[in-house]
């Protein structure tokens, strides 16, 4: 297959389907490409005519003759197939399908694409789209689509998946001055989707940062490894749109309840390094930023400002988004209470107060950014009669500069006053906003994007070569032999028990004689519950007894569970019943894994008992490639961490050994794919070890 340079960066291109009349497409397409100023060579295609818009046209691309990179296919979609044949035929490289009439419409359409694409992998062509608005690069300069206007020329890589929504923000971008590298729309993702055009644009110098629209990732895995790829060069962020737990509807686990299409998309972006963006603002504050300030190095955040409430309102804004705000050393707090007036506040937010002249932002911006405890520079200011504000902006933008290792952001707060300074600002590279609240979520989300990228340098995947994979796969073997897909109670202790996941000890009874010598070899007190793969609520049918501390009651425990058992649930197949070792009360949690049909198995963790639905308090993290860092920051994301690490006076659980039960989950269901669903609910935690009292697996039949 080709690198897709020859797509974004083409010598060549042909427009199948190119017509001289205004209101087609192919008039469009082929118009847009010669006003883009494309330099490379271009050939129209259509049978009826000679010449359209300058170019000797051809009746199919097969007579042109000459090397084609792209072709740009204009054509209804019952042509397309054929076309695609005399492209695989001339040589050409890519294809942009514009047309739509495919999945989108239905079987018939999904069909009609699946033969497009065997045609153009039988050729090595790679397809964009189809039904998409096409592909630019303004440093081509290239303009393949049928948008009304050329993309302005700058260094955000925009990759859509709606091109609706590439038409309505280009025609934005155009107003605001934003500027793009790649303008991308990819469609229906036939062949080439999110990933392939991450890899590219990453690859292009004139990229500083990826934008994307999403509404469904193709292949879950291959997007986490090319968004890894990227994130180390440039920042990589996602709009995810059609959010939804539907994922959770089909899931009969208590993690599968907790889950959902959302939180493996959460996942599978931290992993990635990806920054996730909640609204098309956010999406767009976010990546102007990124062309033009530096990643900040820490949390910590300086304010300077003019007025007292707009900086108490960024303070709290500050807190509340999660970053620090910047305490001074004594060498700080010496110069700025020299310099500036006593009735200044030299403590952050530094307020110049509200009769100050431009030079005393100059001083306390000069002076607040030299200080090591200062990540990042806000920048506050209400128009005042005495204020010059062209000059005030002129003296945040030489701190800017003069400090390129600093991020800035800015708000002048104002109509009318205040424009011109803003326009000087953003014309400077300093992002800037109407209010204060969007410009520390633009820092947070800044700082979010580094620290993420500096956790895929934390630690490799978490591995354990003390495991008996023989074992699972021989219980696994017997349980698929018996036509069943949930594993009983002694099996999944015996699953954990081999992975050294720390369970209470559990064995199958068939007779009250077993029940009893289990029981004894366990030791007292001991729980008896039905074994059948057809009772999901044991407790609902008088199919468990707890606290049973003697043969009579062993006994006679097991002669009513299957009795009641019988009668409850009539054509249930009954194993036996499970004797299971009675551990003390311990801090409810619950460990499990659900597999995400996206991104593949997912690891949870939180509080569990009958805690799990109450409150919904659970941390995902994809199972591949997990590190240690990220199963204690899962932990340390839940309020059961609250708990763990000693409430109120009470001693702290064992930390350290819930993390390595966490990884040797997220093993056990990298092993072994065919687990669909795990629990392990509750898992009683202590202040040395823990213990799972109830493992559920379930198997893909």
């Amino acid at each position: 297959m080709n690198d897709l340079r020859s797509l974004t960066r083409p010598e060549s291109v042909a427009v199948i389907g190119a017509s001289k009349t205004p209101g087609k497409i192919g008039y469009a397409v082929i118009e847009n490409i010669k006003s883009s100023g494309f330099k490379g060579e271009i050939y129209p295609i259509n049978p009826k005519e000679q010449e359209i818009a300058g170019y000797k046209a051809y009746p199919t691309v097969r007579d042109v003759g000459k090397p084609i990179d792209v072709a740009v296919l204009c054509v209804p979609a019952a042509a397309v197939l054929p076309v695609a044949e005399d492209c695989g035929q001339a040589g050409v490289k890519h294809l942009i399908v514009i047309t739509a009439g495919f999945k989108e419409v239905g079987k018939e359409g999904r069909e009609l694409e699946n033969k497009l694409v065997e045609t153009a992998r039988r050729y090595g062509m790679r397809i964009v789209g189809p039904n998409c608005l096409g592909v630019m690069d303004t440093h081509t300069p290239f303009n393949a689509t049928f948008a009304k206007n050329f993309a302005l020329k700058g260094n955000i890589a925009f990759i859509s998946q709606s091109g609706a929504l590439c038409v309505a923000i280009l025609d934005w971008s155009l107003k605001r001055g934003l500027g793009f590298s790649q303008f991308i729309s990819i469609g229906n993702k036939a062949d080439l989707n999110e990933a392939d055009f991450i890899e590219n644009a990453a690859e292009d110098p004139n990229t500083k940062v990826i934008c994307l629209y999403l509404e469904d990732v193709v292949n879950g895995p291959r997007f986490i490894e090319a968004a890894k790829k990227a994130t180390k060069k440039v920042p990589v962020i996602v709009l995810k749109a059609g959010v939804s737990a539907a994922g959770a509807k089909a899931a009969s686990s208590h993690t599968g309840a907790l889950a959902g299409s959302n939180a493996a998309y959460d996942a599978a972006f931290r992993h990635a390094g990806v920054l996730r963006a909640s609204t098309m603002t956010e999406l767009f504050d976010l990546a102007i930023a990124f062309t033009t300030q530096p990643i900040p190095k820490g949390r910590k955040v300086v304010i300077v400002t003019n007025s007292g409430g707009p900086g108490i309102v960024t303070s709290d804004a500050v807190e509340l988004s999660g970053l620090e705000m910047s305490r001074f050393t004594p060498e700080t707090l010496a110069e700025l209470k020299e310099k500036l007036p006593p009735t200044a506040n030299i403590h952050n937010p530094v307020d110049v107060v509200g009769d100050a002249h431009h030079d005393r932002y100059k001083i306390a911006l000069d002076t607040v950014v030299k200080d090591p405890n200062v990540d990042a520079v806000t920048v506050l200011l209400s128009p005042t009669a005495v204020l010059d504000i062209q000059k005030a902006a002129e003296v945040t933008v030489e701190a800017s500069k003069a400090n390129p290792d600093k991020a800035f952001v800015a708000s002048f707060i104002g109509g009318a006053a205040v424009e011109a300074g803003v326009n000087y600002l953003n014309a400077n590279g300093i992002p800037t906003y109407p209010f204060p609240e969007p410009a520390v979520a633009t820092l947070r989300g800044m700082v979010r994007f580094g620290e993420l990228r500096r956790a895929l340098e934390d630690g490799d995947e978490w591995v354990f070569t003390d495991v008996d994979r023989e074992q699972v796969k021989s219980i696994f073997e017997k349980v698929k032999k018996d036509g069943r897909n949930l594993l009983l109670g002694p099996e999944a202790a015996s699953v954990a028990e081999a992975y050294k996941i720390p369970a209470a000890p559990s064995r199958l009874a068939t007779t009250a004689d077993e029940a009893q010598k289990f029981a004894e070899d366990m030791g007292y007190p001991v729980v008896l519950k039905i074994a059948s793969p057809d009772i999901m609520h044991k407790t609902d049918v008088g199919g468990v007894k707890v606290g049973l501390k003697s043969a009579e009651e062993v006994r006679a425990a097991f002669e009513s569970i299957m009795e009641n058992s019988r009668k409850a649930v009539k054509d249930a197949r009954i194993y036996g019943v499970e004797v299971q070792k009675m551990m003390p009360k311990g801090d409810e949690l619950i460990i499990g894994m659900v597999k995400d049909p996206t991104f593949g198995p997912m690891i949870a963790f939180g509080s569990g008992g009958i805690l799990v639905n109450l409150l919904k308090d659970a941390a995902f993290r994809l199972a591949s490639g997990i590190t240690k860092k990220e199963i204690m920051e899962m932990i340390s994301e839940t309020k059961a961490y609250t708990i763990l690490k000693g409430f109120r006076g009470q001693e702290p659980d064992d930390i350290p050994a819930l993390a390595e039960a966490i990884a040797r989950v997220a093993q056990l269901c990298r092993d072994f794919p065919e687990i669909v669903e795990l629990d392990i609910n509750p898992v009683f935690a202590y202040p040395k070890g823990l213990s799972a009292l109830d493992v559920k697996v379930k198997l893909a039949m």
